[in-house]
This record gives C-alpha cells, sequence and structure tokens, in this order.
C-alpha cells in the first residue's frame, strides 16, 4: 500500500491520502483501532452514517483504520463559512445524536445503554454530498444517551467561553440552538453533566488553559438551558 499526502491532522490522528476511494487514519502514539472498527461496522450495519471501511493491507499497523474517503466540508467550516446557519447546525447535531441513541449497545447487557460518540461536534461532522457523515470514533462506548448529549453540549461550551477563540461567539449561538432541541429528547441533566466534566478533565490532549475552562463552560450551559 502506497500512502499518499497527508489530508489533515487532528489532535491524535494522521489522515492520508491511498487513492481517489479511500484514506488512512493512523494514530500518532500507536494506539489499537480494532475496538473503533468494530464499533464502526456495528453502527454502518444499523445504517448510523460512518464512513465505509476499506480492506485492510497486510502492511498496515492495529494504528491503522483504512476509510472511505468523504468529500465536502466538515460541519466547522460550513457554519463559519456562513454555508450553515447556527439553527440549522443545532438541528442536524441534535439529530445526530438522537439516531444514534436509537442503536442499542453492542456489548452491554443493561437494555438502556446504548451507543455513545462522546465527541461529536462540528468538527466531527463532514457534509457530503450524501449527507452528514459522523467521524473520528476514537471515544466511542456505551452508555446512557444523556452523557452523549452532556459531552456535545461540553466541548461547544468550552469554546464559547473561550477569550482566546475567534469562534466563541458562533460556539455560544450553536450552543444556544442545540440546547432546546436536546431538552425535547431528556436534556442534559445534572449529573450526567458531572460526569462529562469528569471525563473531560481526563482528556490528555487537552492544554491546561482548556482544561481550566471546563468549569465555565458546564455553567453557561446551565444558564442557556435555564
Amino acid at each position: 500500500m502506497r500512502i499518499g499526502q497527508l489530508l489533515g491532522a487532528g489532535r491524535s490522528a494522521d489522515v492520508y491520502a491511498i487513492d481517489e476511494a479511500w484514506v488512512l487514519r493512523r494514530y500518532r502514539d500507536s494506539s489499537d483501532a480494532t475496538p473503533e472498527l468494530a464499533v464502526m461496522s456495528y453502527l454502518s450495519a444499523c445504517g448510523y452514517p460512518v464512513p465505509r471501511l476499506g480492506p485492510s493491507p497486510a502492511t498496515a499497523t492495529p494504528s491503522d483504520l483504512v476509510l472511505q474517503r468523504l468529500t465536502g466540508p466538515t460541519m466547522l467550516e460550513s457554519l463559519l463559512s456562513g454555508a450553515l446557519t447556527e439553527d440549522e447546525g443545532g438541528a442536524m447535531l441534535a439529530g445526530l445524536l438522537t439516531d444514534l441513541h436509537t442503536i442499542p449497545a453492542r456489548v452491554s447487557q443493561d437494555p438502556e445503554d446504548r451507543m455513545l460518540h462522546l465527541d461529536l461536534h462540528p468538527d466531527n461532522v463532514m457534509l457530503t454530498p450524501d449527507g452528514p457523515v459522523v467521524i473520528d470514533w476514537r471515544t466511542t462506548a456505551e452508555g446512557p444517551p444523556a452523557l452523549d448529549r452532556a459531552m456535545s453540549s461540553l466541548i461547544l461550551a468550552q469554546v464559547a467561553v473561550d477569550p482566546a477563540s475567534p469562534a466563541a461567539a458562533g460556539a455560544r449561538s450553536l450552543l444556544k440552538a442545540l440546547l432546546p432541541h436536546l431538552a425535547d429528547r431528556g436534556g442534559v441533566p445534572a449529573p450526567h453533566l458531572a460526569r462529562a466534566k469528569r471525563r473531560r478533565a481526563m482528556d490528555p490532549h487537552l492544554s491546561p488553559d482548556e482544561l481550566a475552562l471546563i468549569d465555565e463552560a458546564a455553567d453557561l450551559i446551565g444558564e442557556l438551558a435555564g
């Protein structure tokens, strides 16, 4: 397999072109992507919009995933360009969370548990010609949907309260548009927001400045949710 040009770099992984149909995503810390592959296979079989999985070449390492090469902007890029409004973005994010939470847990025997993304925000949604596709399933888990709603809200709120972020005003508007949709689906209960705060505080990829914003971000959610 020939790895081509670097297409993108996230907090923990790089994405390289293979050809016009496929990309290779590789974790920099050599994390095992096998559990993620199993989850994406399950979600795809359930009809949820995830990238198609490609055949792993013999030279692939456990930290590699061969994925469908998606075309189109991220939701974040569309929000920043004005091609998508905050109201549209809020409805879309809420819909993606709701659809995900209709899917029963793959492993857990608790009938209340559902599939969770736990990092579903505008930069992890690709707006393709066939509709939105959710990417980056590294943080996926099984559990109560309210935790997923809390995590998405908290991630947006952290940007909204960051005085150094040029996207702060837009993130606040998006969060304000998202929360009423989430309220119709059970909202962001305080115990789950507290759990999301603890989980966020343990994220090794967050900077000290980002970690310092968690409490203020949670307060903003409470303020906007009324």
